[in-house]
């Protein structure tokens, strides 16, 4: 009897902790390993939990003090901005505007062209800031590679994603460091090709603050984000109006040192 109820209990905490944090549709749960998902669960709850980051409808960054991304998650609405190009464009329908030196972009081929460049360049740059949340993401097959030091010579449990289908480069590779004590990711190691032998390059992910009732990282070693803001609302104009907006008055959530 002692067993068969050790065993239910056991049963029920999994059901529960899949509740808490279930994949997203097409993620390769019978190719993935169980301790790997296991450790995916630990990380996204460490973060914030799979509901917080539900609820988080905007955030804001700045990816290497080059492009600003104002995303929110619950529209697809994205304002996009750089040096001389302003896009208010939707993710989902891939429609949008498009201003350069601040003159309207009326070319239907020079418009298409640049929503689908924006496109790709947040499917990059929010995947350098939000891939921690992404472990479960769809097309990812998630593998448990071994326990290992960063470089920072953290004690990590070392994950592998591959891809099949999603984004714009599936043939790439990641090995996601999670420190066993914080259980934050502290590096990732990126693979061209996921069959290459060893990693184009390792990156850290460092210096983790509270954002409203997330956690993110703002450091990769010598670059980093910047203006990171996380709103539960802001005015529609942000995503209807070129003009630019006055941040300061927005009223975001103060980044909090994380514990």
């Amino acid at each position: 009897m002692i067993k068969i109820a050790v065993m239910l209990l056991f049963t029920l905490a999994v059901a529960f902790a899949q509740e808490e944090n279930p994949p997203s549709p097409g993620f390769n749960a019978d190719g993935s390993d169980p301790r790997a998902i296991e450790i995916a669960d630990q990380v996204m709850s460490t973060l914030g939990g799979r509901q917080n980051w539900d609820n988080t409808a905007i955030v804001k960054w700045r990816f290497f003090g080059r492009r600003l991304h104002v995303w929110n998650k619950h529209t697809g609405d994205l304002r996009y901005e750089d040096d001389n190009l302003t896009v208010l464009m939707n993710l989902t329908t891939q429609t949008g505007k498009a201003w350069e030196k601040g003159l309207p972009v009326e070319n239907p081929d020079t418009l298409k062209a640049i929503l689908a460049d924006t496109q790709s360049r947040w499917i990059n740059d929010s995947y350098w800031m939000f891939m921690p949340f992404k472990l479960k993401d769809s097309g990812v097959t998630l593998k448990y590679v071994a326990e290992r030091k960063s470089l920072a010579g953290e004690s990590c449990d070392v994950l592998q994603l591959t891809f099949e289908g999603v984004g714009d480069t599936p043939e790439n590779k990641y090995q996601v460091y999670v420190d066993k004590n914080s259980h934050l990711v502290v590096q990732w190691d990126f693979f061209q090709k996921a069959s290459d032998p060893q990693p184009r390059f390792s990156t850290p992910w460092k210096n983790w603050e509270r954002y409203g009732n997330i956690l993110l990282s703002d450091s990769r070693g010598e670059r980093g984000h910047s203006e990171i803001a996380v709103y539960q609302t802001l005015p529609a104009s942000v995503w209807q109006d070129p003009a630019p907006v006055q941040w300061v008055a927005m009223g975001a959530s103060q980044a909090q040192k994380a514990q």
